[in-house]
This record gives C-alpha cells, sequence and structure tokens, in this order.
C-alpha cells in the first residue's frame, strides 16, 4: 500500500482518521493510541507480513535499551560509581547501535559482501538473495537516534505503547523523515492534538492533493522516459541521453518531493506537525545548500551521528575534507549495495571538499552560475545514482557529450497535412535536428518542470490562511492526480526501496 494508492486514499486513511477520533471523543486516549499503533503496523505487514516479527522485534529490543540507558541517567550516584556507571552505560549505547547495524548490515550487504570478496579472492561463495524489508533503514536510523538521545538523558520515561507509536506512526515508517522524540511524542500528549482541528485537516488535504499531483501526474509521467533510456540498452544520441538524464532528475525530485507533502499532509490530520524532510533543493546555489533542502533529516542524521563523531572540523583542514568524504561515501553506500552509490556519494564527497576550499577564496559567483553549476553537477550525479551498472552510466554520459548527433540533418517532415502548414511551418521543422523530433514532448515537459520548481513549494503555500483559492486549488490537483490515478498504476516511491 502506498500513499497514491485508491486502497490508501479511500480505505486506509479515512477509516484510521475517523476511528482515531472517535475514541478520543469517547475519551479513551489510551484507545486511540494503540489504534493507530495497530493500523501502522497493518500498514507495514501490508507489503510483506513475514517482515512484521523483524520491526517488532526492533521496537522491544531498542525500548529496553533505550529504558534502562534513560534510567541509568537519572541514577544519582558517587564520583566512583558514576565512572562506572558511565564505562557501563556507553558499552551499553555501543552494544545497542551495533546490533541495529548488524541488523541493517545483514539484509542489506550480505549480498553486496559476498559478491565482491568472490570478484577480489575468485571464489564462488552462494549469494543468498536477501529481500530487503520495507523501511529498514529508516526505522533502524530513527532507532539509534533514540538510543543516542537516551543515553544524553534527552529523553522522558515512556511505555512500550508510547515508544511503537513513535517509531511506527505510518506517515513517517516507510521513507522517513527521520524524527526524534522530541518532534512527535510531545505532540500526541498535548490535549490540543486529541480532537480534530478544521485547519489542520483543511491544510493536511491541501498539501496531499499537491503531493499526489506530483507524484502520479509528473513524477509517473517523467519515470517512463527515465527508464527507457536508463534500462533501454541501446545506445543514445545527445537530446536522448539529456532527455534521459534531466527526466530522472525530475522524476526523483517530484516523487520524494510529493512523498513529502503526502506525508505531511497525512500526518496532519492526526494534528502531527513532522518536520520538513524537503525544501526546493533545485533551488540551491552551491552543493552545501542543496544539502541543506535534500532530504533534510538523513543530512542531519549524517552530520550529527557520522561527521561530527568522525571529528567533523575539529582536528584541521585536512581531517575535515577527510571527514566530509567519507560521510557521504557511506551515505552513498546507505542509499544501496551497488558501487554505483558508492560513486554518487564519493562525488557529492569531493564537490563539497571543493565548496569548502572555494569559501575559503572568498570569491563571489554570479547568481545565475552559481544554480548553474549546481544544478548541472546534481544532474550528472544523479546518473550514477539510477544506473544499474557502469556500463550503463556511461552509455548516458557518452550520450551526453555526443555532439555529433547534435548535429545531424535536419528532419525532413511533409507539412501539406497540418493545418498549420506553409512556408513558417516547413522553415521551424528544417532547424529541428531529427534526432530531437521524437523527444520534443519529453522537453516539453522539462521546460514545465523548470517553471514549477521556480515557484513557491507547497509548504511555502502551506503557510498562512487557508482561503478559498487554496482549498479549489487543492480540490483541483486532487481531482487531476485522482485521474491520473485511476488511468494507470502508480509505482512505488523511490525512497521507499532505500
Amino acid at each position: 500500500m502506498i500513499f497514491s494508492s485508491w486502497q490508501f486514499i479511500l480505505l486506509f486513511l479515512p477509516i484510521s482518521f475517523f476511528v482515531y477520533f472517535w475514541l478520543n471523543r469517547q475519551r479513551k486516549i489510551m484507545g486511540g493510541k494503540i489504534w493507530l499503533v495497530s493500523v501502522s503496523l497493518i500498514f507495514y505487514a501490508y507489503w510483506n507480513i513475514y517482515y512484521l516479527p523483524l520491526i517488532l522485534g526492533s521496537i522491544f529490543v531498542n525500548f529496553a535499551i533505550g529504558t534502562r540507558l534513560s534510567r541509568a541517567q537519572r541514577l544519582p550516584s558517587s564520583t566512583h560509581s558514576s565512572n562506572e556507571c558511565c564505562s557501563r552505560k556507553k558499552s551499553l549505547l555501543v552494544s545497542g547501535i551495533a546490533a541495529n547495524l548488524l541488523l541493517l548490515g545483514y539484509f542489506k550487504y550480505t549480498d553486496f559482501l559476498i559478491e565482491n570478496i568472490n570478484w577480489a579472492l575468485s571464489t564462488s561463495y552462494a549469494q543468498p538473495h536477501i529481500l530487503l524489508p520495507l523501511a529498514i533503514s529508516f526505522f533502524t536510523f530513527t532507532q539509534i537516534v533514540y538510543l543516542v538521545d537516551s543515553y544524553r538523558g534527552e529523553t522522558a520515561e515512556y511505555n512500550l505503547l508510547n515508544y511503537s507509536l513513535f517509531v511506527t506512526f505510518f506517515p513517517h515508517l516507510i521513507a522517513g523523515p527521520i524524527v526524534h522524540h522530541r518532534q512527535i511524542m510531545p505532540q500526541f500528549s498535548s490535549k490540543w492534538t486529541l480532537l480534530p482541528r478544521h485547519t489542520n485537516i483543511l491544510k493536511g488535504l491541501f498539501i496531499f492533493a499537491i503531493g499526489l499531483f506530483k507524484k502520479v501526474v509528473i513524477a509517473d509521467s517523467f519515470a517512463v522516459w527515465a527508464t527507457a533510456g536508463f534500462d533501454g540498452g541501446q545506445p543514445l544520441g545527445f537530446f536522448d541521453a539529456w532527455a534521459t538524464s534531466l527526466s530522472y532528475t525530475f522524476q526523483l525530485y517530484f516523487d520524494f518531493s510529493g512523498y513529502c507533502d503526502m506525508a505531511i499532509g497525512a500526518s496532519l490530520l492526526f494534528n502531527i506537525w513532522l518536520p520538513i524532510n524537503f525544501n526546493s533543493p533545485y533551488k540551491a546555489l552551491n552543493i552545501q545548500d542543496f544539502w541543506r533542502r535534500w532530504h533534510i533529516t538523513l543530512s542531519n542524521f549524517l552530520r550529527d551521528y557520522l561527521y561530527i563523531p568522525l571529528g567533523g572540523n575539529r582536528s584541521g583542514e585536512m581531517r575535515t575534507y577527510v571527514n566530509l568524504f567519507a560521510t557521504f561515501v557511506l551515505g552513498g553506500l546507505w542509499h544501496g549495495a551497488t558501487w554505483m552509490f558508492v560513486i554518487w556519494g564519493a562525488m557529492h564527497g569531493i564537490a563539497l571538499v571543493i565548496h569548502r576550499l572555494w569559501t575559503r577564496l572568498r570569491y563571489r559567483m554570479p547568481i545565475a552560475l552559481a544554480w548553474f553549476l549546481t544544478f548541472m553537477f546534481v544532474n550528472a550525479s544523479w546518473v550514477f545514482f539510477r544506473a544499474k551498472t557502469m556500463d550503463d552510466a556511461v552509455r548516458v554520459f557518452a550520450g551526453m557529450v555526443d555532439f555529433r548527433s547534435a548535429l545531424a540533418p535536419t528532419a525532413s517532415i511533409p507539412t501539406s497535412d497540418l493545418a498549420w502548414s506553409g512556408w513558417l511551418a516547413d522553415s521551424a521543422l528544417n532547424l529541428i535536428p531529427a534526432s530531437l523530433m521524437g523527444s520534443i514532448p519529453i522537453y516539453l515537459s522539462i521546460i514545465v518542470a523548470f517553471v514549477i520548481i521556480a515557484q513557491k513549494n507547497s509548504i511555502e503555500m502551506l503557510n498562512g490562511t487557508m482561503n478559498l483559492q487554496k482549498l479549489i486549488y487543492g480540490a483541483t490537483t486532487f481531482a487531476v492526480a485522482m485521474c491520473f490515478m485511476f488511468a494507470a498504476t502508480s509505482s512505488v516511491f523511490l525512497y521507499f526501496n532505500f
């Protein structure tokens, strides 16, 4: 079940909403929480019920470790026992984090490790081809954050029900955002969230409609062109290659942006504000700014729990560069167990090092040039992110620099049957390279995408008074998106794969 499916929109979400607030109206607050945890687990098990024990086991183990860490933090102690207690706490934290990472590593990287061992040592160990459980990266990272916060004494004394709700709340369960307990649980404890609030309902439906439109109308349309180019196997000319790379660049943008909007919208129906995870990243003027806008909670996680523990910028300039590079290589590997993701992460690590060196020179680049260079780099790096093999990436890049194909003879298209034929039509068509003719619909869509990303984003549109104009706009986009949704089967959100 995905956010853009009719089962979610017409059945799961309305039933979850009405039963939850009905229970709250009956003053059965605990019953409401039990209901939300139950439907969230149903939402998760809908994909593959065999992995339901995995997430339940992960919740129980991490809750037990977090509770011990939290209680140990509040125990009074002498200096001697304090040092001993601190040592035990640190060992418990390390053990908890290691257990989470080992679980993630087993499911996500076993095949990758065996494949590389076979290649390096010329062995032939069998790969188990383990199916990656849905959302394991996100609920693992969420719980690592909880363990670290418990170690620091920043968590309250939660019972198992509240902790389960924090981990499984379905709007953020599958693909984030990666949340801290302090961002979610105080909201569920507030009396202001127990009953429906019309303002939040209207805002939630509005932003959910925008996200649905982005996904099923824009992202899924670009997906067809991106898949044909990357997976087709045929050589690509100049215009086809650029159409392929830009199609995926916008497919990923509107797919992830659409998911983030729908997650925020669904959560708002329950009066819960999720942290913003996507903030117009293609408006960024440098690569650092891009990572402050793209998958914001993941960027914060990598900074707080990887970059800073590695030393951050505290050990000299050269060590800072090494830490930046290592953080993004590991961030790339987090996205998937292939060398394509490692290369993508390494490219961004190098780009951040170059940006840091550039800022030391104190030169200001023209805004238009800064945006163009940032966007072109991001677009190029997405080729490795999308390509399944190095051959696929090389094939796309080869087409992107195949200027000879761009200068191929112009199209010879008869225009006698066209209503607008004549000298002007003949002249216009004869100026168009033959290799561009088949890609004209794609490039028109790409132009529209550039126009859209230059506008206010959905969060900016959401802020302020919910007036009639916004409601009409939201209802219209929802209606159009629903038509597209029923006309074709919507694909899974791309970040569900990570």
